[in-house]
């Protein structure tokens, strides 16, 4: 399983186009196979910083994911509503067991949203 954390400041007036964006690609990228979870949040304290938490099941789910058209149309979108170059941090799963860290419902029930 891979677990890479990114971390991205927007331009505050572009913080509703690339939230749009993002929700895009993420519905999306949890109907890709090898992705477990694509979990968009934002900093409570400063609506222009937000966290992607992605999860993999393997090392070439992450590398299938950025060959997606869904993947091209977020990155073109979005990059110029950047404050500023976008960072991640790869971690490893220590506690739950990897069953535990799958979307309620399966992938689907995050189209709801």
């Amino acid at each position: 399983m891979i677990i890479a954390q990114v971390y991205i400041h927007v331009l505050p007036e572009h913080v509703d186009a690339f939230l749009a964006a993002t929700l895009d690609n993420a519905r999306n990228s949890v109907q890709e196979p090898g992705v477990i979870r694509f979990d968009v949040v934002r900093q409570a304290d400063d609506p222009t910083r937000f966290s992607l938490i992605e999860i993999y099941r393997d090392a070439q789910a992450p590398i299938a994911h950025k060959e997606t058209a869904h993947y091209a149309r977020w990155r073109d979108t979005v990059a110029p509503m950047m404050a500023s170059p976008r960072t991640s941090v790869r971690y490893e799963a220590v506690f739950p067991a990897q069953a535990s860290w799958e979307m309620p419902g399966g992938s689907t029930a995050a189209l709801a949203d």
